[in-house]
């Protein structure tokens, strides 16, 4: 039996969803956390730019007594040509848990089938199960665990929205995405999870009864489309401090960040009280500690 990896949502159950959201709040809430991960190095293999994953996995891992190096793409001689194959024996003979970010899902597949060790998804094209795990741990830190029952996604159907189609299906609530014709997320994704996703016609009943609204900015780092097209075509798909009064009362605004004011947002949108933007920043490094300890630990 191969090492468990957290690539996507596809093997992961109900059950263990919620105990990985509620270990990150249990290490948030902690005083001191236990060195449960001493000795444990971690490999981080980034292909693209990051803020919030790196810094959150750097943390994290010291937190919990272990170590980290980083390792871009272009340091490494995947730059040069070596198979991916090749890179994956190597490192995990080396290392106790690697993150791969990269551009192409297909990558941290092969990745993947190739490692000796747990490989977790950084980001790709497709997917970036970490940042919805810190979204739905922000949004049952701030709502006291109240039952999630619909998120409303505004914006392109990009690998976060993805995400939050297949956490739709795993955690059974509504997903309503308002987004631009031809820029719908995967259909075989949103085949998988068509019971629990629906694509709105209008932002008002997007927004209807949504105790999440979230979105992302208009051109992601995988993105094909020049700027200056899609600002034409996306101009009327932001969010600001009136749409959220069109959600549920106490309804919560989130953005995987970066941001782009006066673009998916309104200038004021991350200051309005609705917004739990910097709590859920925050979240990215307990719940990567959460989601470590649940690869590495029996």
């Amino acid at each position: 039996m191969g090492p468990k990896h957290f690539l996507n949502f596809e093997k992961i159950s109900n059950q263990e969803f919620v105990s990985i959201i509620e270990r990150g709040i249990e290490l948030k809430n902690s005083n001191e956390t236990e060195k449960t991960l001493k000795g444990k190095i971690l490999g981080l293999v980034f292909e693209q730019p990051s803020t919030r994953t790196r810094v959150s996995f750097e943390v994290g891992i010291n937190n919990l007594g272990g170590s980290s190096i980083f390792l871009s793409g272009s340091e490494l001689q995947l730059s040069r040509g070596e198979p991916i194959s090749d890179t994956a024996k190597v490192l995990s003979s080396m290392l106790d848990v690697i993150v791969l970010r990269t551009d192409n899902h297909e990558k941290l597949e092969i990745f993947s089938q190739n490692s000796s060790v747990p490989i977790i998804n950084g980001l790709t094209n497709s997917f970036h199960p970490c940042q919805i795990m810190a979204d739905l741990m922000t949004f049952r830190e701030v709502s006291k665990g109240k039952n999630l029952e619909k998120v409303c996604w505004i914006g392109d159907g990009n690998n976060v929205c993805n995400s939050y189609i297949e956490a739709a299906k795993l955690l059974n609530f509504e997903l309503s995405i308002f987004c631009p014709k031809g820029y719908e997320p995967n259909a075989n994704i949103l085949e998988s999870s068509k019971k629990f996703v629906s694509l709105a016609t209008n932002k008002e009943d997007a927004l209807r009864n949504a105790d999440i609204v979230t979105t992302d900015v208009w051109t992601s780092m995988s993105s094909n489309t020049k700027l200056k097209d899609r600002k034409k075509i996306f101009k009327e798909f932001f969010v600001s401090p009136d749409d959220m009064k069109k959600a549920k009362d106490k309804s919560i605004f989130l953005h995987c960040l970066p941001a782009h004011r006066g673009e998916e947002i309104t200038v004021d949108m991350l200051e309005d009280q609705s917004s739990k933007v910097w709590v859920q920043a925050e979240n990215r490094m307990h719940i990567q500690k959460a989601i470590l300890e649940y690869l590495l630990l029996d």
